[in-house]
């Protein structure tokens, strides 16, 4: 049969859409289906509570985004994406009106941190210098020769980033500041602070903010995939939307076929081919925690009791790092927090598209075990009042959406797990399964390209490029 394409993408997601790009700029032909309306995956837009109030439903401050080194490959500049960067990257307000900031700058950041600056500034402008090499080598599949190049800078931020993150911030600093600021970060990650490895995603945030920033995009995360979208366009790429894939046999035919879906729906369409072998290793991957997601449209700025927290698009809400670890330790026991971690972004403070003048948006969240179906938004907005009297009175609406609802609004959101699965130490470099290219499957030219393979979660597209990289070594040479 011959091919009509030489390549098919199943989802368009930043990682469906990175690998289309990848193989559609070597002049070969490609053609994306996705499920919904539009494309997007994590990184849509939305009026999802009045008119005029735009919400990004998943995803919404894009440290990765900038540090990508495939995104910065992208010249989605020309095609209406605008980064904007907020004064501050992240605020961590406490009980006692102090506020430890995230600066761009290292020593600014120490300023915010008492008697732990130098200390700060020891562990983090190793890491912030030499961040390029340290993404190079850890944002992708295990590859022996960035880490043969570097070896020492590389070690240097290894050893660190595998230890649990409530012993590196004991050990390393002294005061609430520090450690409640370097806990925050590590909470992205959705481990308890006491397994090994949650201190990789403070190390990596903290060094970002210094290296790129935190930045959101004008408009809405929808933009950058309308960006992707419309490079792929102009390369020759094919976009179908409205078009679920249940099975590969509807299909057309290609030499190439790159799933941007977790090994559950693998499973789903293309499970009677696969061998037993390998499906009985699909099934045993590991989904972690769910979260709850808060948008509110307010009738003002948050009154944040700290003004600093006014500088950074960025807010966590979860007080002292004591606090944090128990939260998120109670998620992963199957509990919902009193006083969840809660991750909120304030973009319209910084991006006037977002709201109607004089208005503005609330992006939140907190981890919830995986397929919670309970409303979590009353104890979201408790942990936003404690740290900002009087902003209950400024909600206008709300609009909410449970781990369980998530799963329904995107299947590869299993429980409610926006990570594409567990991200600990034995499933990091291994999802979805211990081989030597985790992007291949025992069928040729079936590969899988999502945020369950290496480097995981987040908006950078490079599970896509690694995926398109093997295929068009494989198959498509």
């Amino acid at each position: 049969m011959s091919t009509k394409y030489d390549a098919v993408v199943v989802g368009a997601g930043p990682n469906g859409l990175a690998a289309a790009i990848t193989i559609a700029r070597t002049g070969r032909s490609v053609i994306v289906y996705e499920a919904q309306e539009s494309i997007g995956g994590g990184s849509r837009s939305m009026e999802l509570t009045l008119p005029g109030f735009v919400h990004d439903v998943c995803s919404a401050i894009h440290p990765l985004g900038l540090s990508s080194t495939f995104f910065r490959s992208l010249p989605l500049e020309q095609y209406g994406l605008e980064w904007i960067h907020s004064p501050a990257p992240l605020a961590h307000p406490l009980d006692d009106g102090t506020v430890a900031m995230l600066e761009r700058s290292i020593d600014a950041t120490g300023a915010t941190l008492g008697c732990d600056a130098q200390a700060y500034k020891k562990l983090m402008k190793p890491l912030a210098a030499h961040w390029d090499m340290i993404s190079d080598a850890f944002f992708g599949p295990l590859r022996l020769q960035p880490l043969l190049h570097h070896p020492f800078a590389l070690a240097s931020f290894g050893l660190k980033a595998i230890r649990p993150a409530r012993s590196l911030a004991e050990s390393h600093f002294k005061e609430q500041q520090a450690r409640a600021l370097f806990a925050g970060m590590c909470g992205h990650w959705m481990l308890p602070l006491d397994q090994a490895i949650s201190a990789a995603a403070g190390l990596a945030l903290g060094s970002m903010g210094h290296a790129v920033g935190w930045p959101l995009p004008r408009g809405g995360s929808q933009h950058i995939m309308d960006a992707m979208g419309a490079y792929l366009r102009s390369l020759g790429g094919e976009i179908v939307t409205g078009a679920e894939v249940k099975s590969l046999d509807m299909l057309p035919a290609a030499r190439a076929v790159l799933c941007d879906i977790t090994p559950r729906q693998l499973l789903r369409i293309a499970g009677a081919r696969l061998p037993s072998s390998y499906q009985h290793k699909l099934q045993r991957y590991r989904y972690g925690p769910g979260v709850f997601k808060l948008d509110l449209a307010l009738d003002g700025p948050i009154p944040w009791r700290a003004a600093q927290c006014g500088r950074a698009a960025t807010v966590h809400r979860g007080g002292t790092l004591p606090e944090i670890v128990a939260s998120e330790a109670a998620v992963w026991r199957g509990e919902h927090p009193e006083k969840p971690f809660v991750l909120l972004a304030q973009q319209s403070l910084f991006d006037p598209t977002r709201a109607p003048e004089g208005k503005h948006t609330v992006w939140a969240y907190c981890h919830v075990p995986s397929g919670s179906t309970l409303d979590m938004s009353e104890r979201i907005e408790a942990q936003i009042e404690r740290f900002a009297p009087g902003f209950r009175d400024r909600i206008l609406a709300r609009h909410t959406l449970s781990a369980a609802q998530l799963e329904q609004y995107n299947t590869n959101y299993i429980g409610g797990d926006i990570n594409g699965g567990v991200q600990d130490l034995w499933q990091l470099f291994t999802r979805p399964t211990i081989q030597v290219n985790p992007y291949t499957t025992p069928l040729d030219g079936l590969y899988l390209c999502s945020s369950s393979t290496p480097p995981g979660g987040g908006v950078h597209g490079l599970c896509g490029y690694y995926a398109a990289t093997t295929a068009l070594k494989k198959s498509l040479a």
